[in-house]
């Protein structure tokens, strides 16, 4: 008897890169296939959330990112004996797909996968490619693209089959939108997990400045640093703001459902989570994000006029302030963004993900070969 067919994963040690892989995972697994997720030691501790089913392989990486010189030295060697075994066992034990979705540690595995001409693809969560994914871009089959448009390489053709989003968020999904009007609003305020700082410096500010009868309607939840937190507390406080300010909420699908309006970072799955569940936002990408990726993720909602897109560089409490107030005084406006956002999601995301394994694994003896 065969064994069922074998899909390995590919992916780094951080969440963006780990959740959408988890959730192919998944349903690669209901629908009878093997799963070995390849990493790192790093990558390893984030595996908590993978069903026990799924084989962790351990393969040696690095990246030049992190310690001294004679590490950096090391790093080609550590990547070379990487590739090295993670070959040998595919030869062992041959994969009908390798799917990447970034990071130094899934380099070892799709360089297997391009050594021994098995079918191979990568998913990049962001709208600029990965250091990583960009490497092996024209080396693949095909380029899942979970944010649209995705900035490719040249003569390099990606499908934007959306990021996927937890099944909280998918809960919520088109939920429906109440616009602005006299009654309680909200505000949800997201920092992600780096540069929150200038929004809890800016964001308060920019509410105070929104005229008193508005203020009055309004509920602001708040994600802050835990530093920051105290004194956006008190700000909003001694002010009279009714605020709610938080380094983690384990609500936001509910929050954002609730949102009239959500101001945040436009990391890839925020943007997801924005779009699926559809609701009018302004967004501030990270201007230290080294290939200005959440200015790229920003884009598509701009373009169709779901989101306000303000560079941080022009991010000031006037400014916001006045954007903020343009669409919580006009309903129509809200309403507008709020339908074009679920123009733009992808519940579906990890449906395409695993219709586009499945038809390249079909295709294996015509196409595995580049």
């Amino acid at each position: 008897m065969s064994k069922p067919p074998l899909l390995i994963i590919a992916a780094g040690g951080t969440g963006g890169h780990m959740f959408p892989a988890q959730a192919l995972a998944e349903v690669m697994l209901r629908k009878g296939w093997r799963v070995k997720l390849s990493t790192d030691a790093r990558g390893a501790r984030y595996t908590g959330g993978f069903p026990h089913v799924v084989e962790i392989e351990e393969i040696s990486s690095a990246t030049f990112a992190r310690g001294g010189m004679l590490a950096k030295l090391l790093v080609p060697f550590r990547i070379l004996g990487g590739i090295a075994s993670a070959t040998l066992r595919m030869m062992r034990d041959r994969p009908a797909m390798v799917v990447g979705f970034g990071g130094y540690p899934s380099i070892p595995a799709v360089s297997a996968a391009w050594i021994l001409r098995r079918p191979r693809m990568l998913h990049e969560q962001n709208g600029v490619l990965g250091r990583v994914n960009r490497l092996f871009a024209k080396r693949v089959n095909a380029v899942a693209c979970g944010t649209w448009p995705t900035d490719l390489p040249k003569g390099v053709e990606g499908t934007f089959t959306g990021n996927p989003v937890r099944a909280a968020v998918l809960e919520r999904a088109g939920a429906a939108y109440i616009a602005p009007g006299d009654y309680p609003m909200s505000i949800l305020v997201m920092g992600g997990s780096q540069g929150a700082r200038i929004l809890s410096d800016v964001v308060p500010e920019a509410i105070l400045k929104l005229p008193e009868e508005l203020r009055g309607y309004l509920r602001i939840y708040h994600q802050a640093r835990e530093e920051d937190r105290k004194r956006v507390e008190v700000y909003y406080a001694s002010h009279g703001l009714v605020a709610v300010a938080k380094p983690f909420f384990n609500n936001v699908p509910t929050l954002m459902s609730e949102a009239q309006l959500v101001i945040s970072r436009a990391g890839a799955s925020s943007i997801a989570d924005i779009s699926v569940i559809g609701r009018p936002s302004i967004l501030i990408p990270l201007a230290a994000a080294i290939r200005d990726e959440q200015t790229a993720n920003a884009r598509g909602l701009a373009e169709a006029e779901a989101a306000v897109l303000i560079p941080e560089s022009k991010l000031d409490a006037d400014f916001l302030s006045a954007q903020i107030k343009a669409i919580l005084t006009t309903q129509k406006a809200a309403e507008h963004m709020a339908k074009a956002a679920l123009s733009c999601g992808r519940p579906d995301a990890t449906e395409r993900l695993v219709e586009m394994v499945e038809t390249l694994a079909d295709t294996a003896d015509t196409g595995a070969s580049q």
